[in-house]
């Protein structure tokens, strides 16, 4: 008696679904996060918001207006104006467009360099492994703050791309040696060893195996330097050495707080600005330890 062929539908128990990827799985856990999608949606409101200033306000956030100086809340002015009788609301808008587009061409910058060259130590190691790491480290422990203060002294004229490239060229150091140890850990893998033997070349087996399964390890790091670039832009900008005076950042305008009077009497002049700085970075780092949680193999 022949034995009938099973139909390849009937190969696989009835009711038994695929399992979903990690990614599926993790951005899953993430939306169920409260906090983490609440600052999601703030720092896109923030986001939307200053892109949208030239239709939001009508106020230039440079021009001086002598007869406008430190002016209180009004209808005409609802947060008052600053030392240069400039609308609050205009600055924040305008300022907001300058410190994010620092703050996320910066964290892009530092990430990749930081994953190209921690990805390229630990997957060949030995003394390409020894000379990036020592140059890892002296990156590490060079002072690119003062670097940066030094630099803005020497060339008076430097504008945002300076600060922007010397920042990245110095910050790269942390997110490389973690990359390197997950790629050291990854490449064990036998799916690694499998792909070396078929003859994927290094450029193969870095991009298209080992960086896929370290990703989410990368969109943290550089989420949280995000949230630090923008305190670094805050803080060189607040001392005089950052951002051009000449151009709206929230940094520049936290810098009219130096002076005592304005901290005590014209709370309107750097409160806002604060609390807006405030306020990002937390949800940065709120979006970071969501993504941090959600992603985590061992959640």
């Amino acid at each position: 008696m022949n034995t009938a062929t099973k139909p390849l539908n009937q190969t696989m128990p009835i009711g038994k679904k695929r399992s979903a990827s990690p990614w599926v799985t993790g951005w899953s856990r993430f939306f169920h996060n409260k906090l983490a999608v609440a600052s999601l949606a703030f720092l896109v409101l923030i986001a939307v918001l200053c892109a949208l200033a030239p239709l939001l306000t009508s106020y230039d956030p440079v021009k001086i207006n002598l007869r406008l100086i430190h002016k209180p809340p009004s209808a005409e002015h609802l947060l008052g104006t600053d030392k240069g009788g400039r609308d609050i609301i205009a600055r924040l808008l305008y300022g907001g467009r300058t410190t994010l587009m620092i703050a996320v061409s910066i964290s892009f910058l530092v990430t990749f360099i930081g994953v190209t060259i921690g990805s390229v130590a630990g997957y060949f190691g030995g003394k390409i492994d020894n000379m990036l790491m020592r140059f890892t480290d002296f990156i590490m422990i060079f002072p690119f703050l003062i670097f940066v203060i030094v630099l803005k002294t020497v060339i008076a004229d430097s504008g945002i791309l300076v600060l922007i490239v010397v920042i990245s060229v110095l910050g790269w150091g942390g997110i490389a040696r973690l990359v390197r140890s997950k790629v050291l850990a990854e490449k064990e893998n036998e799916y690694i060893m499998s792909a070396v033997a078929i003859g994927c070349k290094p450029f193969q087996v870095i991009v298209k195996h080992l960086l896929p399964n370290v990703a989410s390890t990368i969109i943290v790091q550089a989420i949280v330097v995000m949230a630090v670039m923008i305190g670094v832009e805050t803080g060189l900008s607040f001392l005089g050495f950052g951002v051009p005076a000449n151009v709206p950042s929230w940094g520049n305008m936290m810098s009219d707080a130096i002076s005592p009077q304005v901290i005590k009497n014209q709370w309107w002049v750097w409160l806002p600005s604060a609390v807006v700085i405030t306020s990002t970075i937390l949800a940065i780092n709120f979006i970071g330890e969501g993504a941090k949680e959600a992603f985590d193999p061992k959640g």
